[in-house]
């Protein structure tokens, strides 16, 4: 007989798999009919399961968007952080410029954004109708302002960064996902496509914006 809590890990394993498999299937769908005709049942169609049981893990169509949501953020930030650290891995006596680490970033965000498009439009694309994000969302939402907050106290050395700055890269900030947004809905066709050099030059120049 399995002891009591080989038991319980085995079906908190399967239970994690099934979670996993349920925001895959999400995420298909999402690319498929869009945030707004995301739908539990048919989630539990497709993964041959009956609603009820789907309904244990995720108790509504918002359940499910807000954990869809949560990872999205969560990766988008997990790329910018991981552009910084590797742009400044290696760096002990000579610092990276903050003008790197921000390119570097802004390359990652982007380049996730163009693997993942359907998720980059969850988090910043239309609001879904009738969806209002918990709480929930916040801390994981902040992971890609927290990272450029930290590029610009590295950049003056202080965690005290001057007002007239703060403004500049918030600017510079919105001005980022503006390219990004419009790169990936199809804005540039005809004109900046492919738009790498664009966005790298454009980059420079927020950097310079900033004052990095």
């Amino acid at each position: 007989m399995s002891p009591p809590n080989a038991v319980r890990t085995a079906r908190e394993r399967a239970r994690a798999e099934l979670t996993r498999e349920i925001r895959e299937e999400a995420r298909r769908q999402l690319a498929a009919v869009g945030a707004n005709g995301l739908s539990l049942r048919a989630v539990a169609r497709e993964l041959g399961m009956v609603s009820s049981a789907l309904y244990r893990y995720y108790p509504s169509r918002d359940d499910l968007l807000t954990a869809l949501i949560i990872d999205a953020y969560n990766a988008i930030g997990a790329a910018a952080e991981a552009a910084i650290a590797e742009a400044g891995a290696g760096a002990a006596r000579d610092r990276v410029p903050a003008r790197e680490t921000w390119a570097a970033a802004c390359r990652a965000i982007r380049a996730w954004a163009v693997a993942n498009p359907h998720e980059y439009a969850l988090i910043y694309g239309s609001p879904v109708a009738g969806y209002r994000a918990p709480e929930a969302t916040i801390g994981p939402a902040s992971r890609v302002p927290l990272a450029f907050a930290a590029i610009l106290e590295d950049a003056v050395a202080s965690a005290s960064v001057p007002a007239d700055m703060l403004v500049r890269a918030t600017i510079a900030w919105t001005q980022l996902f503006g390219m990004i947004s419009f790169e990936l809905f199809g804005q540039f066709v005809g004109s900046f496509e492919p738009a790498d050099a664009f966005f790298d030059h454009a980059v420079a120049q927020l950097a310079a914006f900033i004052g990095l």
